[in-house]
């Protein structure tokens, strides 16, 4: 039995022209940015940082973001895109059926770390007005706010999902991940997709469909719910304690924290493409959070900047 029982088939996006459609799950991550945004204007506000640096600090985390993020997810996850569909790595359209705006989808959190990391310090080469230590203590707050949204856009899209609950309380049927698009047409006999959707679920006649469609961990929501305190947490550290003056502690206590619950929640995740790493048992996901794990120890325990700060 499911105690919270919901059956999941959202509108996805609004349609706009053609094929283009502005998805929701890109608007997640335009309102992650932007929150981001204000959370670091609050910062240099708070810490006498001229607000010059802010929109170039802004760039650059986008760029890396967004650029670490989908070659990440190509390179430990969907390799074949580099022969079947290579444009579609870096443009928002999909070219293997025609062009299909598609909005940027498969985009990884351990490629978007590496490229926020990497972009930090390309930036930091720019702009000398702190360490990039100084700098990263400070943007794994924003980049901490800004997943709890990512994961929310996840959970719209009905990607990402989770292992079957079996009995366990929690459970969502995720309609548009387990019928595809043409199947769904064709099991149903609708030419509309959204309304062959909606009918498997408001549509007697189609009970069959919903009903060999599994009880599933909402796994994205649980990753959302817990990044709130990941920020919650960061947030508390470097407004009450004297930690932020701790070079490099929240950046460490950032990786601690998020990777651990991303480890965690991959044990009720399904693989998000071909599994590259599996060893002992451990998903792909699960063996890239270990360094970063590692590494936030690292920063929270052993190292010890030579100065105090780098101008």
């Amino acid at each position: 039995m499911h105690a919270l029982k919901y059956d999941w088939n959202p509108v996805t996006g609004i349609d706009i022209v053609g094929n283009f459609k502005l998805h929701f799950y890109s608007l997640m991550w335009v309102i992650a940015f932007i929150a981001g945004w204000y959370i670091m204007k609050r910062i240099f506000t708070k810490e006498k940082v001229s607000l010059d640096y802010l929109d170039p600090l802004f760039i650059y985390t986008v760029l890396a973001t967004m650029l670490g993020a989908r070659l990440g997810h190509v390179l430990f996850y969907q390799r074949e895109l580099i022969s079947q569909d290579f444009w579609s790595i870096f443009l928002p359209f999909s070219f293997k059926d025609g062009i299909e705006f598609t909005g940027f989808q498969g985009l990884a959190s351990h490629g978007a770390a590496i490229g926020i990391i990497l972009g930090m310090y390309l930036y930091r080469k720019k702009y000398k007005y702190k360490s990039l230590l100084w700098i990263l203590d400070r943007i794994v707050i924003a980049v901490a706010s800004g997943a709890v949204f990512i994961r929310i856009g996840n959970f719209i899209n009905s990607e990402i999902i989770g292992r079957k609950s079996g009995d366990f309380a929690l459970g969502v049927r995720f309609i548009q991940d387990h019928y595809y698009k043409s199947q769904i047409t064709q099991l149903t006999g609708i030419r509309d997709v959204q309304k062959a959707y909606n009918a498997v679920t408001e549509n007697p006649e189609f009970a069959s469909l919903l009903e060999k469609v599994p009880y599933r961990h909402p796994a994205q929501l649980y990753e959302s719910f817990s990044y709130i305190f990941v920020f919650i947490i960061l947030w508390y550290f470097y407004s009450k304690t004297t930690k932020k003056d701790q070079t490099g502690f929240l950046f460490g206590l950032f990786l601690i924290l998020l990777w651990t619950v991303r480890f965690i929640v991959e044990f009720v995740k399904e693989p998000q493409g071909k599994e590259y790493i599996n060893w002992f048992g451990l998903q792909t996901g699960q063996w890239l959070s270990i360094p970063f794990i590692l590494i936030g120890l690292y920063f929270m325990f052993v190292f010890k900047p030579k100065k105090a700060s780098v101008n």
